[in-house]
C-alpha cells in the first residue's frame, strides 16, 4: 500500500509542469525578500517614524523599491516557469522564457492615460500570477513543439552560438506571439477585455476557497504530513498547486499594510511557513525539543543534540530520516496533530484580533521562531507571543509519544547491556 502511495505521490511531485511551476515561482523569491526588507524599513513600529520618512522624502522611494521587487512576481513567474519547463524538454529555456514574457504583456490590458499607456502594477504582481502561470505553461509547450518539429531557421556552420539560438527561436517565438495575440483578439471581440479577471474567477476562486480557508488549510497540512511520513517531500508535492494562492494573499496584505488599511487575509505564505510549520513539516520543533530536553535513551539523546539546532532554523530532514519519523507509526499522530493544532490556534488568534495578521512581509523560511513571528506581523509582539504558545503546545503534543518510544528504547538498551554482560 505504502509503495503504491509513494509511487503515485512521487510521480505527482516529479511531474514536469508542477516542477516548472515550483521552480519558476521560486525564481522570484530573492526579489520578494528584498522587497520585504524595504517594506519593514518603511513601516517600523515606532511612533512618528512613517511621518519622518515622508518628511525627508524617503517613504515614496521605499514604496517604489517594494513595487519594483515584490510587485514583479507575475513578470518573473511568466519568464521563470516557461524557462524551467523548456529546459526540462531540453530546448532553449531563455528564449522560451522571453517569448512567454512577451505573451504575458500582450494579453494584459493596457492602462491608458493622457500621458500614454502602460501596464498597471496590479497585474505584474500577485494579481497577475494565475495568468502568468497559464501563459508560461502554454507558451513553453508551443515553443518546444515547434522546436522539436524543427520548425526553425537553420544557420550555416561557423555562425556564433548566440546568433544561431536567436534565429532558431524566431519561428517558434512567432507562433507563441501569434497564438496569444489571437487569444487577446478573441477576448476583446467577445467583450472580455481582461483575462486576469476571467482566470481569477475561474481558477483563483476554487483554489482560493481551499488555500484561504481554515478547513482547506487543515486538509493541506494533513496531506503534507502524510506525504512526509511515507518519505515524499510534502512541500514539493503540494506547494506548486497551492502556493500561488498563499503568495497572492501575502501580496494583498502587503498592499493593505502599505496603505495603512485592514489586512484582508489570515492564511498567507507566512502564516504557513512561520506559524504552522515551525521547525519544518509536522511542526517538528516540538519533537526535537522533547528529544533534547527529556530523552534518556542513548539514540534519542544523541538525536536531540543533533537536530535541535537545525530545527530552530526550520530544517527537519535530520529528524525526519534520522530518528526516523518516516514510516514510524508511533509518531504519525503527533506529526499530523501538531501542525493542525498550531494552525487552529494561530487562526483563532488572528481572526479574533488577539494576534496581528501577517503584514505581507516575506520572512526567510530559515528564520528562527519568535523572531520570524515578530517580523512577519510587521513588528507586533503578538506575533512572537503566539509562536511561543504554539511552540509549547507542540512540545506537549509530542511529549507522551516521545516518552513512550524513549521507554521502549531504554528497555531495549538495558536488555542489550544484560545480554552483553552475560556473554562476557
Amino acid at each position: 500500500m505504502f509503495e503504491k502511495i509513494e509511487m503515485i505521490a512521487g510521480r505527482i511531485g516529479n511531474q514536469r509542469h508542477l516542477r516548472a511551476l515550483r521552480d519558476g515561482i521560486l525564481l522570484s523569491m530573492p526579489l520578494i525578500i528584498i522587497g520585504s526588507i524595504f517594506l519593514i524599513l518603511g513601516n517600523l513600529p515606532i511612533e512618528g517614524y512613517p511621518d519622518w520618512l515622508d518628511s525627508i522624502g524617503v517613504a515614496h522611494i521605499f514604496n517604489k523599491i517594494v513595487n519594483g521587487s515584490f510587485g514583479l512576481m507575475a513578470l518573473v513567474a511568466a519568464f521563470g516557469i516557461a524557462h524551467s519547463l523548456a529546459e526540462d524538454y531540453e530546448v532553449d529555456g531563455v528564449s522560451a522564457g522571453i517569448t512567454s514574457l512577451a505573451a504575458f504583456i500582450i494579453v494584459t490590458p493596457d492602462l491608458i492615460t493622457d500621458a500614454g499607456s502602460g501596464i498597471p502594477y496590479i497585474y505584474v504582481g500577485s494579481s497577475g500570477l494565475f495568468v502568468a502561470i497559464v501563459v508560461a505553461l502554454i507558451s513553453a509547450e508551443i515553443f518546444r513543439f515547434f522546436i522539436q518539429k524543427e520548425f526553425t531557421i537553420k544557420m550555416p556552420e561557423g555562425v556564433p552560438i548566440a546568433v544561431e539560438k536567436s534565429f532558431a527561436a524566431l519561428l517558434p517565438g512567432l507562433m507563441v506571439v501569434l497564438a496569444w495575440g489571437f487569444i487577446y483578439y478573441l477576448l476583446v471581440t467577445t467583450g472580455i477585455d481582461n483575462i486576469h479577471t476571467l482566470l481569477t474567477n475561474t481558477l483563483g476562486k476554487p483554489l482560493g476557497a481551499i488555500g484561504g480557508s481554515l478547513w482547506g488549510t487543515l486538509l493541506i497540512i494533513a496531506f503534507n504530513s502524510i506525504f512526509w511520513f511515507v518519505g515524499i517531500h510534502g512541500a514539493n508535492t503540494i506547494n506548486p498547486v497551492i502556493q500561488p494562492v498563499w503568495l497572492q494573499n501575502t501580496d494583498a496584505n502587503r498592499i493593505a499594510f502599505q496603505a495603512g488599511q485592514e489586512l484582508p487575509n489570515i492564511i498567507t505564505n507566512e502564516f504557513m511557513l512561520n506559524f504552522v510549520w515551525i521547525g519544518g513539516g509536522g511542526t517538528t520543533i516540538g519533537l526535537v525539543l522533547c528529544l533534547f530536553l527529556f530523552a534518556k535513551g542513548k539514540n534519542n539523546k544523541a538525536m536531540g543534540r543533533l537536530t535541535v539546532a537545525p530545527g530552530f532554523f526550520n530544517i527537519n530532514e535530520p529528524v525526519l530520516f534520522g530518528l526516523p519519523i518516516v514510516l514510524n507509526f508511533k509518531l504519525l499522530i503527533p506529526f499530523i496533530l501538531a501542525p493542525v493544532a498550531t494552525a487552529i490556534i494561530t487562526y483563532i488568534g488572528m481572526s479574533t484580533g488577539l494576534v496581528a495578521k501577517t503584514a505581507g512581509i516575506v520572512v526567510p523560511w530559515t528564520m528562527p521562531p519568535i523572531i520570524s513571528g515578530y517580523l512577519a506581523t510587521g513588528g507586533k509582539i503578538s506575533g512572537a507571543v503566539i509562536q511561543v504558545i504554539t511552540l509549547v503546545i507542540s512540545v506537549l503534543i509530542y511529549y507522551p509519544f516521545v516518552r513512550s518510544t524513549d521507554k521502549a528504547q531504554l528497555k531495549a538498551e538495558r536488555e542489550e547491556e544484560i545480554a552483553a554482560s552475560k556473554s562476557d
